[in-house]
Formats: structure tokens, sequence, C-alpha cells
């Protein structure tokens, strides 16, 4: 998945009732590649421009992509690896966790049209960490 990509689900997942009011403007830097992304937050909206960084941010969020692939995929937190020293954030800390409070989880099995949603589904279980992706599914038919 694209950075990108993944900021843009991100922006998917946020609940825009908990983001009312809020404005904040995070750069996220991954130096190992070359990306830099200015991300925002304002009307209940989060939106991201790659190549750009803004001149005064809340929070500068600095990681090699190859770190942001595993926070991604559910294999480690943006809290281990600042941990570790592989992330690095300059500026307020608050303007991360405010993101990360406006984040909600879907279920897959959500219904397209009323009463089509299965009786027999179980309940998805809802994800820990926000930022995390959930783990790829098994299609090896076992």
């Amino acid at each position: 998945m694209t950075t990108e990509l993944w900021l843009n689900a991100l922006a998917i997942s946020m609940d825009s009732k908990k983001a009312a009011g809020m404005k904040i403007t995070i750069n996220l830097d991954t130096p190992d590649n070359g990306e830099k992304f200015v991300i925002e937050m304002s009307n209940s909206a989060l939106t991201n421009i790659k190549g750009y960084q803004d001149k005064n941010p809340n929070l500068t969020i600095i990681v090699n992509r190859s770190d942001l692939e595993k926070v991604m995929g559910g294999q480690t937190t943006f809290e281990k690896l600042q941990a570790e020293g592989k992330a690095k954030f300059e500026g307020d800390r608050k303007a991360f966790d405010q993101l990360r409070s406006t984040m909600t989880t879907f279920t897959p099995d959500f219904e397209l049209m009323p009463g089509t949603k299965s009786k027999k589904a179980p309940p998805a279980q809802p994800i820990k960490d926000p930022f995390e992706a959930p783990p790829i599914a098994n299609s090896d038919g076992a």
C-alpha cells in the first residue's frame, strides 16, 4: 500500500463528529524513500498532499518508509518505533493524539442494503491501534 493510500484510508476512518472544531497540521517525512506529505485536519475532514510540507506544522513525524510499513501492517506502533529511536516526533505530540482520537474501526461486514447482513457472521473485533491495518486475510483455503 502506498503512503498516500494509507493516509487516505485514515481519512476514511476518521469520525467527522469527533473531529469537529479540530485544526491540526502534521508533516510526514520518510527519508529512506524521500516522500514528504502535509496532513491537515480542518472542517472535520482529513486531507493530505504529497510532495509538500507546511512551514509551521503542529507536528513533524520523521520515520523511514520501511518502518512505517510495519505500522501499516500492524507489526509495530509509532510508540514502539519512537522508543527504539526509529521514529521522531518534532513539535506538539498533542496533534498526533488528537488525530488518533478521531479514528474509528469499520467492520468489513457492513450492510450494502438494509437487511442484507448475514445473521451467522461473527461480529468483527475492533482494532486496538487505529493506525494499524487489519491482518491480511488467509486465502490458502485452510
